[in-house]
């Protein structure tokens, strides 16, 4: 038998019962549509979190207070860890080489009263002019916090734009001022909507000069983290052990002990790239298992139409058909059914893919490694549940399939 001849046997014999072929095909098409689906989202949720880590600065380093015990994610507070990095650290750091910027941080929360009688709770981030370039920080309007304002301890806010929409609703909050823990301070500027950024969100932010929030809102003399920004990403081991034995040596404190750690930018974008992975592959799998049961689903379809052809089997045995002849035919049909189902699927899971994007804000686009993926599946499916049915039709009895009732 030729190829078109198998192919015009094929659509006969599948359209004669078009329900149940597009039944049987059901299985199949959730399957593939849902793998589709699964695996698009979840390249779209890495996407999505590594631009917004990555937008929060590129190359980063963290320098924290206390020690993160390996596979606990627990900081010690052992030996007054919690106040173990100073200014004083900044000026050090700044001298290593391949640094770009330091940008020194010191965090707590603060009710803020508007003067427009509009109150929040919210973070207030003391900070210095590195923080800008340090984090990608963009003004839409006003001015960002100076050196000058820092060593003047100027009472000035620049606030994210979430801040500024609960502070002063829709008006323009620049010019206008808020009270924090009793002290009345000026807006100067608003920083750019960024959305938002891994664990924390500028829009949600507050922040003054670095001087200010030490001596006259905490009254601490320490910093909550430092952050490093590294010129090259290549760099970013190499500084990153230059750190470590700096602060070290600084604080007089034994390397396997150190009152602070640092967290990489890197090793954040990984961890989090592996357990989006390990959850896309997990999810996958489990949608894999329809599957198998729309495999089952084929190769019981198979088996029945075997049995309804039985006669049919005997008749093309009879007048000269190869055992091959007829393994081939029915194999054919089935890889068919689940080659159809794959391509129904792949429309029907970047539908669904295309409407979780819109609803949940995620880019998840089916690739095209996805289709093939499907295409490959489906075919492999449609060979190993057929394989059965076909080669026990091909093994009938030409004598016996003739007398069948």
């Amino acid at each position: 038998m030729n190829i078109n001849s198998i192919l015009q046997e094929t659509y006969t014999a599948l359209s004669a019962n078009k329900t149940r072929s597009v039944l049987t095909m059901l299985g199949i098409i959730i399957g593939i549509g849902s793998v589709i689906a699964i695996i698009s989202i979840g390249q779209g949720a890495s996407s999505s979190i590594t631009s917004s880590i990555e937008g929060l600065g590129s190359n980063l380093l963290t320098i924290i207070p206390g020690m993160i015990e390996p596979g606990r994610g627990q900081v010690s507070s052992g030996r007054g860890s919690a106040e173990s990095l100073k200014n004083s650290d900044v000026e050090t750091l700044e001298k290593i080489e391949g640094v770009a910027y330091v940008s020194p941080e010191l965090n707590s929360r603060f009710q803020v009263i508007a003067s427009s009688g509009n109150n929040t709770n919210t973070t207030i981030v003391g900070i210095k002019s590195e923080y800008k370039e340090s984090h990608n920080a963009y003004i839409s309007q006003g001015s960002f916090i100076t050196d000058a304002q820092v060593r003047s301890t100027s009472k000035v806010v620049v606030l994210g734009p979430n801040v500024a929409i609960d502070l002063f609703d829709e008006s323009d909050p620049v010019g206008q001022s808020v009270r924090i823990n009793g002290v009345n301070f000026k807006v100067i500027g608003l920083l750019e909507a960024k959305g938002g950024a891994g664990f924390a969100s500028l829009d949600d932010t507050i922040f003054v000069p670095l001087s200010t929030m030490q001596k006259v809102l905490t009254g601490a003399d320490y910093l909550s983290d430092i952050v490093v920004s590294v010129e090259n990403k290549d760099l970013m081991t190499q500084v990153q052990d230059e750190i470590t034995a700096t602060l070290i040596d600084k604080h007089r404190v034994d390397a396997e002990n150190p009152d602070f750690s640092i967290i990489s930018q890197a090793d954040i974008l990984g961890t989090l790239d592996q357990i989006t992975g390990i959850l896309t592959i997990f999810l996958a799998s489990i949608a894999g298992i329809s599957l198998v049961v729309g495999g089952i689903g084929i190769m019981n379809m198979m088996l029945t139409t075997v049995t309804e052809r039985t006669r049919e089997i005997g008749l093309r045995k009879a007048i000269g058909a190869r055992k091959r002849d007829i393994g081939i035919q029915f194999l054919t049909e089935s890889i068919i059914l689940t080659f159809t189902g794959g391509a129904v699927g792949i429309i029907f899971g970047w539908l669904l893919a295309t409407l979780v994007s819109a609803v949940a804000g995620i880019d998840a686009s089916v690739s095209f490694g996805s289709i093939i993926l499907a295409f490959s599946v489906s075919t492999i499916i449609g060979i190993l549940f057929g394989y059965y049915p076909a080669r026990r039709a091909a093994e009938l009895n030409p004598i016996e399939a003739l007398r069948y009732e």
